[in-house]
């Protein structure tokens, strides 16, 4: 389709269309056409050409016309189960920025987790005459199934919830990021470790069979990470926080670890808010950090940057996951990508104040 939807955005407001672009840069509508949407085959300087005439003449694309002739909407939902924890928050800021590059706009819902109304509701309420595709972020909480992936519109899910190959899944590493961060500490001279964010008792076994879930694949990474170096972890020193990663709840397990007299020398907290709390604790407790406690978060949330003991964490990798994320729902909306895939980066360690040099 031939998308004739310029408008000029010059001073005298001349409506212009791109039959007027193609006649000044000497070219057929269809060629004018081809390099507006990016298709088409043509010499790289015809393209070149275009470009100019349009860029000098101060024109644009009427993208919600364009949307419109292509019975697109223009917009992307974005579904989360909270816009309190600061990592989804920061999540929601970058896929709208994101998608502001490809001349998206984003619809943000949320969810109540684990509820009739929870993700399977969201995927199956859909109305694609509202938006053309959903980046969904799966709740921890969320009873899913495969056959909840089998629909009809574009869909990329990020997280560390399995997509059973149905959809695309966009996520961090957790598995490696969780063993780097214990490997970290150990090599730093930290030999009996605490965790603060277990969902549940400690349960070897289980963890190491996990395949999804921050919290499993988080501690799956601390097993891996202890035995490269023949480390155990202590039962008692899994500080179990149900499904509060919270700092009130950060510091309320690790006052129990404290309390309960087992030595340890570092601490993993699985996300940046446990370890804030966790670090207010060993402060109050007398505890010198890193001297008698290093402690490591996860998510690399802005104010782990700004405490008074500047906290060490594994970076989210968000500069990845949300681009990566509009990426592969543009693909899916305008076909381009047709198959699912499992989509994974590694962490990285953002070295602060609370871990030895």
């Amino acid at each position: 389709m031939i998308d004739d939807t310029l408008h000029d955005v010059n001073a005298d407001h001349r409506h212009v269309t791109l039959r007027n672009v193609a006649q000044a840069a000497g070219v057929s509508l269809k060629t004018a056409s081809n390099v507006i949407n990016g298709t088409g085959r043509m010499t790289d300087a015809t393209r070149q050409r275009v470009k100019s005439v349009i860029a000098d003449l101060g024109y644009r694309v009427n993208v919600a016309a364009r949307n419109l002739n292509r019975g697109l909407t223009g917009f992307i939902t974005l579904a989360v189960p909270s816009l309190t924890p600061p990592y989804l928050a920061e999540l929601a800021n970058r896929v709208i920025d994101e998608a502001r590059k490809h001349d998206y706009s984003v619809y943000v819902t949320t969810y109540a987790e684990g509820s009739a109304k929870g993700a399977r509701d969201i995927l199956q309420s859909f109305n694609p005459t509202v938006s053309d595709g959903i980046i969904l972020s799966m709740s921890e909480l969320e009873d899913i199934s495969p056959e909840d992936f089998d629909v009809d519109y574009p869909l990329v899910v990020v997280g560390s919830r399995t997509t059973w190959g149905r959809a695309d899944h966009v996520t961090p590493d957790d598995v490696e990021a969780a063993a780097k961060a214990t490997e970290y500490l150990i090599k730093h001279g930290s030999s009996r470790l605490a965790v603060v964010g277990a969902r549940k008792p400690f349960d070897k076994h289980a963890l190491l069979n996990a395949t999804e879930g921050n919290d499993q694949l988080r501690m799956k990474g601390v097993i891996e990470g202890c035995r490269r170096y023949h480390k155990q972890l202590d039962p008692a020193l899994i500080g179990i926080t149900a499904q509060n990663w919270t700092i009130g709840e950060g510091a309320r397990a690790t006052q129990r670890l404290v309390d309960g007299g087992v030595p340890f020398d570092g601490l993993i907290a699985l996300n940046d808010q446990l370890a804030i709390g966790a670090l207010s604790v060993l402060a109050t407790s007398g505890i010198r950090v890193p001297g008698q406690v290093q402690v490591i978060g996860f998510d690399n949330i802005e104010e782990s940057g700004y405490l008074q003991t500047p906290l060490t964490t594994m970076d989210s990798r968000l500069d990845w996951t949300a681009p990566t994320a509009v990426e592969r729902i543009i693909g899916r909306i305008h076909g381009t990508i047709t198959t699912p895939e499992l989509l994974k980066v590694k962490s990285k360690i953002i070295v602060r104040q609370t871990t030895r040099p």
